[in-house]
């Protein structure tokens, strides 16, 4: 009786850590669509090293759908990461571009229940943060 329980405290403990997110929207430059752009999720970390749940790149469309699994004992603090040319001239390293998931798209368990849609990113908008180590 005492192994059983054991091992399903285990089995919790597995299964219950796991946290899953999933996003999706449209890239464009200057209002054409942006393919081939890097896109990563991560789970935030203040005091360590940030974890990379996924990677993708978007479509020839613009579009891309992303979805990232984690194990935390904490609920994960996600951040969606965009790497991209648009509006660059010299093409060395990239433009990053940084958007933090909310919390109620973070769901428990390996499959995310609802997607985030970030609709359509408007790439040449944003700040300008260079990033050569992506």
């Amino acid at each position: 009786m005492r192994s059983v329980l054991v091992l399903c405290l285990l089995i919790g403990a597995v299964v219950g850590g796991y946290q899953s997110v999933r996003v999706l929207g449209k890239l464009t430059c200057k209002g054409k669509p942006y393919g081939n752009a890097k896109i990563k999720l991560y789970d935030h970390d203040t005091f360590t090293m940030d974890d990379k749940l996924a990677e993708v790149r978007s479509n020839a469309d613009g579009s891309f759908e992303i979805e990232g699994i984690g194990s935390e004992r904490t609920r994960l603090n996600v951040q969606l990461n965009i790497y991209h040319r648009c509006d660059k001239t010299i093409p060395l390293c990239y433009y990053k571009a940084t958007f933090p998931i909310p919390y109620t798209y973070i769901s428990t368990g390996p499959r995310a229940q609802k997607p985030y849609d970030v609709q359509t990113i408007e790439l040449s908008m944003l700040k300008k943060e260079r990033d050569c180590l992506n």
